[in-house]
């Protein structure tokens, strides 16, 4: 007697659930436990279905890390519209929305900026394009806060802009390392380093 197949597996975001259920894992149990058959496992499919996804386990994280780039492009895109307030108080807002995002979702915020994606892997052409837009997108916004006279002229935009990356990136790595374990600062930090890269 023949064996009967099963119905072919129907999905209606095969990709997305991938996603989010190698987001929970690497969350759980960390990079190191994340495999593409553990994957394929949890959200029920066959490796060949999610070999149309991903071509390996650094495709998958990439992936994971671009959509964490993306969340910055839409707070920067924030700042950026003048319908939301004035530049000064649209500074702010992203200076406290980086953060959040960076703490609140620090093992996404940790992937994207680890080793396992810019050292002992190689991103792909996908993720290099969307972190070299997120940067290029922070470069305009310290033009515009230039012109706005809300941040010095003085200094090349490119440096400054770095300089504001840096800032923000090391108080969400010092919370996140849990240097500083308690979070009742973390907004009066934030004030500081909006008070120190805005003219007065």
């Amino acid at each position: 007697m023949a064996k009967t197949l099963p119905p072919p597996y129907h999905h209606g975001d095969l990709r997305r659930s991938l996603l989010d259920a190698a987001r929970v894992m690497v969350c759980e149990d960390g990079i190191e436990a994340l495999s593409l058959r553990k994957l394929a496992d949890a959200v029920g499919v066959s490796r060949t279905a999610l070999y149309h996804h991903f071509q390996d386990k650094n495709d998958l994280l990439c992936a994971i890390v671009a959509e964490g780039f993306a969340t910055l492009h839409r707070l920067m895109d924030a700042a950026l519209a003048p319908e939301t307030g004035a530049s000064r108080e649209r500074f702010a807002t992203f200076v406290h929305g980086y953060v959040h995002f960076a703490t609140q979702d620090a093992e996404l915020y940790d992937l994207m900026f680890s080793r396992t994606i810019w050292k002992q892997h190689t991103p792909n052409d996908a993720l290099r394009t969307t972190a070299r837009d997120c940067f290029r997108r922070l470069r305009e916004m310290v033009k515009q806060w230039q012109a706005d006279g809300i941040m010095s002229d003085r200094f090349d935009p490119k440096r400054l802009s770095q300089v504001t990356w840096s800032t923000l990136h090391g108080l969400s790595r010092l919370q996140n390392d849990g240097v500083y374990k308690d979070q009742s600062g973390l907004k009066a930090m934030c004030d500081c380093a909006i008070a120190v890269l805005l003219n007065p």
